[in-house]
């Protein structure tokens, strides 16, 4: 048998095998157990105005059923990382634990080996090389890094949104503390009337300090998720004006100007970015299509001759 021809069997043979791996996988799926409530999202209607007031968390939690939650706590014990993982994904502002992104990221990487299965078969049936082979690879692969650069990617744009809230925030909390009001109850106004990212961050705080938290440990807990260096300096300068007696609303005004300067500065470097990004289309699309326009008739006319 010639080398097309092998190739062309491997591919049905791939084809007809997945095909039954899927039914079985599907016979499967439609088992009862899987789709078992938990007891986390039985209770949490009646228990949601006692263990969150406020409302910051989803009527239904994110919990899967019970063989995905047996699923997802055996690959977190093998692959490992669930407590750097957990925190990422916090920073990130997903409610979603470490076992449940490990389980959809081998989703991603199972719909990736499918697809590119699927183009390595066509591309065998149609008469395609041997390196069609590797296809399913390579989409496995980039099932697995897709949802890790998605992450990478919420976490800069949290960051960013959190940076550009800072300094209104800031500068809404010195003037409520400069009406003689308390921290406590500047940071409540606040997180009342306000909405974005560091809002959120702030009514959890809020949230811990009337369920018997300490403000200063909440505030902690802020800067631990938020990762905003100017969030961090402006909490650890309002701890350590808290714990010294000392003026907290001229510190979050000075906090709330260093922010301001810190979002310009920003704002002017992401500018450069973009100015030096713009210039791409200008020197490879705009530029030599200019080129051709302006040559190409003359060049035409010496080849035509007098």
């Amino acid at each position: 048998m010639s080398a097309g021809g092998s190739l062309t069997a491997v591919a049905l043979g791939i084809l007809l095998g997945g095909g039954l791996g899927l039914g079985a996988c599907l016979i499967l799926w439609s088992f009862p157990r899987w789709h078992a409530v938990s007891l986390d999202r039985r209770l949490l209607p009646y228990i949601r105005d006692i263990a969150d007031p406020q409302g910051l968390t989803p009527l239904v939690a994110p919990v899967e059923g019970v063989g995905m939650g047996v699923f997802a706590r055996s690959v977190m014990s093998r692959i490992g990382g669930a407590a750097a993982l957990s925190d990422r994904l916090s920073h990130a502002g997903r409610p979603s634990s470490a076992g449940d992104f490990r389980v959809r990221q081998l989703w991603w990487a199972a719909g990736g080996l499918l697809c590119g299965g699927l183009l390595g078969v066509v591309s065998a049936l149609v008469g395609g090389s041997q390196a069609s082979l590797l296809l399913p690879t390579a989409g496995a692969v980039t099932g697995i890094v897709l949802p890790e650069a998605a992450l990478r990617h919420a976490i800069r744009q949290r960051e960013q949104r959190i940076g550009e809230e800072l300094p209104t925030v800031l500068e809404f909390l010195s003037l409520c503390l400069a009406a003689g009001e308390s921290t406590f109850d500047a940071l409540r106004r606040v997180a009342a009337v306000g909405e974005g990212e560091l809002i959120g961050l702030l009514r959890r705080a809020v949230v811990s300090v009337e369920t018997g938290a300490g403000l200063a440990d909440a505030l902690r807990e802020v800067s631990r998720v938020g990762r905003v260096s100017g969030l961090t300096r402006a909490i650890d300068q309002i701890i350590a004006a808290i714990e010294r007696g000392a003026p907290v609303a001229q510190v979050l005004q000075a906090q709330a100007a260093d922010a301001q300067d810190e979002a310009k500065r920003e704002l002017m470097e992401r500018a450069g970015r973009k100015e030096i990004a713009m210039l791409f289309p200008l020197v490879f699309l705009i530029l030599p299509l200019s080129v051709i326009i302006a040559v190409f008739p003359g060049v035409l006319m010496l080849r035509l001759g007098p």
